[in-house]
């Protein structure tokens, strides 16, 4: 009874194993496991920063993980951006794409809050040209309460240091600055590729780069990539975690009927081991943006360390080196 327990088990294992190399083709041999967010070398996961350079560090928390008050709001005209609210210091506040609205949830932990930090409550009160019955708080992991504009969680960006700076519009294809009426400031990247909309894009499609050819893009135009230390046989399984996630924000599950151009085969949505939730895949691999491209086009991130290339249609990397 034992030994046909255990062959029935081997048998099952086996067929399992089969399924899931019938569904996720490998481009080579799967790479040793490695948490690139804690461990990799500069330059492993690329700077966001142009010409390679590192990120600088924004003001040190307050011990509740906020950032500093942010007294009464106003609007200021930004250019080619429009409207859109600054706390009393004249800093841009911006929200994020991952968060939610219905109810209020931020989404923005840890490295995050440290790059983006979230604007705290608790003096916040409107200025002219902000209706007071937009303004709101959400409450963090934390137990702090962060403010919100038309529902949405409120931060501002590391790399703005002066009133009226919009660093931060159009980051990664998920940060804009927020508009009177907490809707997203929609300039400066928040655009589709060749002109067209970012309304007008499905949620994963394909443009032609001059230089890449046929690469996807995500429904705001930026370029989607691969990190060649992730694995996509037998399962899934994403190595950026950590700080390299705030440089190479993760594609959220995209359903496929929202795709144009995209191969069907391998298509499919994993649960991250780190607890980030559930990530898109093209022929298993995870799929990716970069922080450092801030318009649509923007190919910043191809070849960065040497392990970073731009998606083709059918999953393949664009440029990688042969192994």
């Amino acid at each position: 009874m034992k030994t046909s327990w255990r062959s029935a088990s081997l048998v099952a294992s086996a067929a399992a194993v089969l399924a899931l190399t019938t569904a996720c083709g490998q481009d080579s041999p799967p790479a040793a496991s490695q948490n690139v967010g804690a461990t990799a070398a500069p330059g492993g996961y690329g700077n966001v920063g142009a010409g390679g350079s590192a990120s600088p560090q924004p003001a040190a928390p307050s011990p509740s993980g906020l950032s500093n008050p942010a007294g009464k709001l106003s609007v200021s005209t930004a250019d080619e951006i429009g409207k859109v609210v600054t706390d009393s210091l004249g800093l841009t506040l911006y929200r994020f794409d991952q968060d939610a609205d219905k109810p209020p949830k931020s989404n923005c932990d840890g490295d995050c809050a440290k790059t983006w930090p979230p604007v705290p409550a608790d003096d916040a009160e409107a200025g002219e040209g902000i209706a007071k019955s937009l303004l709101g708080s959400v409450t963090r992991a934390d137990g702090t309460k962060q403010l919100t504009v038309g529902g949405w969680p409120a931060y501002r960006y590391a790399k703005d240091v002066n009133a009226g700076d919009v660093k931060g519009q159009g980051v990664g294809g998920k940060w804009y600055a927020l508009a009177p009426d907490g809707k997203k400031a929609q300039g400066g990247g928040a655009g589709g590729a060749g002109g067209a909309g970012a309304a007008d894009l499905a949620g994963l499609s394909t443009r032609k780069d001059a230089e890449l050819g046929e690469i996807v893009v995500d429904k705001n135009g930026m370029t989607v990539y691969r990190f060649m230390k992730d694995e996509a046989w037998p399962k899934p399984v994403s190595n950026c975690e950590g700080a390299c996630l705030e440089k190479w924000p993760l594609v959220e599950p995209v359903d496929f009927a929202d795709t144009k151009g995209i191969q069907k085969k391998g298509y499919m949505i994993f649960d991250r081991a780190d607890g980030k939730g559930e990530q898109q895949t093209i022929n298993c691999s995870p799929i990716y943006t970069f922080a450092g491209d801030k318009a649509p086009g923007d190919t910043n991130g191809q070849g960065v360390g040497g392990t970073w290339y731009a998606v083709r249609p059918d999953g393949k990397p664009v440029g990688a080196p042969a192994k």
